[in-house]
């Protein structure tokens, strides 16, 4: 196996036009899984550690510009505020050795329908900048990136960048079940964004479904129901559990039964959007 070892981004995307077989690696919390258990054998590995300025963020006007090889702990202590569902979820990663390595774009790049950041960064509308050394830089909303189950709409060539996400308009919640508290791959997973200026709710399911993906029928329902001067209605929440539920299409497996999550997300959709909204209405209050 071969190793190539970037310093810049430019020798990284020139060594990945050259090989495009080579997997990028970066904190290699799935990446080394997959070799150590020889699951994948890639014929090179793209070691990204020495590119920088993959480890840094920024903010462009209300827009935060997350790169991909910002740690988790990173995103908890410094972004926390105005990106809280994505905290939230990196929160739930691993250990805090993974919470150290470990990386959104990392996340992005395995495209596991279970991976912690998909459904926050899909409630909250996020944006993949990619780029490729023949084509240049693609933004690719997230909704579009996910293409079946570890797959995504990343080409050959190209490299994810960072991840953009608007700072948080509203509350913002992310939910998991697992089969214990922690170190533990997600048996379902739900996160909610409100964005009390288009008055409208986002919503992102992971683990239920061969992609990570928006519930697009509970979030239309929630534009043409929900009182954004009232309280949340009691019947308007059951229903959004419901369309939630049917968005997701479980399987069974080891870690629990398409029933159970089917069930689980209608759960934590109530939950989370009943966090987020009494939230909502604390700050009008006040």
């Amino acid at each position: 196996m071969e190793f190539l070892r970037p310093t810049t981004w430019a020798e990284a995307l020139a060594a990945k036009a050259d090989q495009p077989e080579a997997v990028p690696i970066q904190g290699g919390t799935d990446v080394m899984v997959e070799i150590n258990f020889d699951v994948h054998r890639p014929p090179a590995l793209l070691d990204l550690n020495q590119v920088g300025e993959l480890a840094t963020w920024s903010r462009e006007g209300d827009t935060y510009r997350v790169g991909a090889g910002l740690p988790y702990v990173t995103i908890i202590e410094e972004l926390g505020g105005v990106l809280p569902g994505l905290a939230q979820a990196s929160r739930t990663v691993g250990s805090p050795q993974i919470r150290n390595r470990g990386t959104v774009g990392g996340n992005l790049g395995a495209a596991s329908p279970a991976g912690d950041s998909h459904p926050p960064l899909l409630a909250a509308g996020a944006v993949v900048e990619v780029e490729s050394r023949a084509r240049g830089v693609r933004m690719i909303p997230a909704h579009e990136f996910y293409l079946g189950v570890k797959r995504s709409a990343l080409e050959p060539d190209e490299l994810i960048r960072a991840v953009r996400v608007e700072a948080a308009r509203g509350p913002q919640y992310f939910s998991k079940v697992g089969t214990r508290n922690a170190m533990v791959i997600a048996v379902c997973s739900f996160s909610v964004a409100l964005h009390p200026g288009e008055r409208r709710v986002g919503t992102g399911i992971g683990s239920a479904a061969p992609t990570p993906r928006r519930a697009l029928e509970a979030e239309e329902f929630l534009a043409g129901e929900l009182d954004w001067d009232a309280r949340l209605d009691s019947a308007v929440l059951k229903r959004f559990g419901e369309l939630c539920s049917r968005a997701a299409s479980p399987i069974d497996d080891v870690r629990g039964t398409a029933d159970y999550r089917r069930h689980a997300i209608a759960v934590m959709a109530r939950r989370t959007l009943t966090w987020a909204w009494n939230d909502y209405r604390k700050v009008r209050a006040a």
